[in-house]
């Protein structure tokens, strides 16, 4: 019988004195936000129905500090109603990341992956935001899969490394 003045194994452990945890989100924020609607009021008029939206995302990292780094969502959404743009909506938002006792092997994924799982929900809500102000229905982005984009990215820079010259 498991002692009832002990914690419950499952439970995490207090990080020891002056290690940090894995990860710590020190500030995020907009570092840069445009929305066009090029051809207001007649795109608002106009629009018969839902426009076909296209979306980019990228994510990046840079070394700020000794422990910290500034981690970068980039969102890129288009919106066409047939030919014509109904709205363009680009989003660059950005977090400061502390990063604790992480093997350095593991520093770049774990930026890449979890500092933007943790950026998207942020971010989802300000280019809701943006496009309902421009007078659209607000766009709500689906959840995404970062490790797949990571993977992604992994795979197109040694299909790069693999194509240069000797």
């Amino acid at each position: 019988m498991a002692n009832p003045e002990s914690p419950p194994e499952d439970v995490p452990k207090p990080a020891a004195a002056g290690v940090l945890p894995p990860l710590i989100v020190r500030a995020q924020y907009v570092k840069d936000l445009s929305f066009e609607n090029p051809r207001a009021p007649l795109s608002l008029q106009s629009l018969k129905s839902q426009p076909a939206i296209q979306i980019a995302v990228s994510v990046g990292a840079a070394k700020i500090g000794e422990q910290d780094y500034e981690v970068v969502l980039t969102i890129n959404a288009e919106a066409k109603e047939g030919e014509e743009t109904a709205f363009v909506a680009e989003l660059v938002y950005a977090g400061v990341f502390s990063v604790g006792a992480v093997a350095p092997e593991h520093v770049r994924p774990l930026l890449l992956i979890e500092g933007p799982r943790l950026l998207f929900p942020f971010a989802r809500n300000v280019l809701a935001d943006a496009t309902r102000e421009g007078g659209f229905p607000p766009l709500m982005l689906q959840p995404i899969d970062f490790v797949e984009l990571y993977r992604r990215e992994l795979n197109q820079q040694s299909g790069q490394a693999g194509a240069r010259p000797n």
